[in-house]
């Protein structure tokens, strides 16, 4: 065989309702490495994707929250099982989007499989931690349940390419929101191979979705968008969480704004997941007698 082989380079491709469309503009943009060595063309999405994505994001929110939260353990846990499948592919896409060593990168992809295994256990305990039955002065049971806030943009972190990424959308879809996800702009391949993964586990098209592009061209359109529920401005500068927060009024979103040199390798606790989610309360009889002997 002759060793004189023509490169195959990998096409990037946005993720989007569970398919891999380019982006509906055409246009793509340079991404290098933390040297300025060609990597690949990475689709640079418009307006129109982002729409896109929420309207997949939207028709695949009442599936997803209709599911088991053991369901959706499972699926996240099968997400875990194909990036460890995959280990070799993130490690060097991380190390060159970071600038890492090989051994910093397979630790910081170790880390990120080990935060999905994290949240895939979380899916059916989430609701005995914020949830409970209240007392109640009367003969009623008073519950209170914890339910998903609905479509959620998420603008991933810009610096940590895939430890961060995960730990911006696990918890999101794991009490059973859809995702909106802006990718790292100059460092957007974990992201996109993150699709690929997603595509071929058992994950329903459509709860996550991953644009690739600037945050700050389709942060306003996603954050004044009236079928967008909340905002995670994880990614996001000051000036441009601002403007967005002040977009994302217009509908009263939910926003968690950026937190200053947030340390993705400390352990996550649960407020990521608390913060998209509502609470819904039930009062139902409890079938004691009434003093006139019937019962409620």
């Amino acid at each position: 065989m002759s060793d004189n082989r023509l490169s195959v380079f990998k096409t990037y491709k946005l993720y989007v309702g569970g398919k891999f469309p380019r982006s509906e503009s055409g246009r793509v943009y340079e991404v290098t490495d933390s040297k300025g060595n060609w990597l690949a063309h990475a689709p640079l999405s418009s307006r129109k994707d982002a729409r896109d994505a929420v309207v997949a994001a939207r028709k695949a929110f009442g599936g997803w929250a209709g599911a088991t939260a053991y369901n959706r353990g499972q699926i996240l846990y099968r997400v875990a099982e194909m990036l460890e499948g995959r280990r070799d592919q993130f490690v060097r896409e991380v190390g060159e989007a970071e600038g890492l060593s090989k051994s910093k990168a397979a630790a910081v992809v170790d880390a990120a499989v080990d935060r999905w295994v994290w949240y895939a256990g979380w899916t059916d305990k989430i609701a005995q931690v914020v949830g409970g039955a209240n007392p109640v002065a009367g003969p009623f049971f008073n519950l209170s349940t914890p339910e998903p806030t609905g479509v959620v943009t998420v603008l991933a972190p810009q610096e940590s390419s895939f430890l961060g990424l995960v730990s911006v959308i696990a918890p999101v879809i794991a009490t059973g929101n859809t995702a909106v996800v802006v990718a790292s702009e100059k460092a957007p391949l974990p992201a996109l191979s993150l699709g690929e993964v997603l595509a071929t586990s058992d994950l329903p098209g459509g709860v996550v979705n991953i644009l690739s592009g600037k945050a700050a061209e389709m942060g306003p359109h996603l954050a004044a968008h009236l079928d967008v529920n909340a905002l995670d401005l994880t990614g996001a500068d000051a000036d441009l969480a601002r403007e967005l927060e002040i977009a994302a009024a217009g509908n009263l979103k939910r926003v968690l704004r950026p937190r200053a040199e947030e340390d993705f390798t400390a352990a996550p606790g649960t407020d990521r997941m608390t913060a998209f989610l509502e609470t819904k309360t039930v009062w139902h009889p409890t079938g004691s007698l009434g003093a006139s002997g019937s019962a409620y």
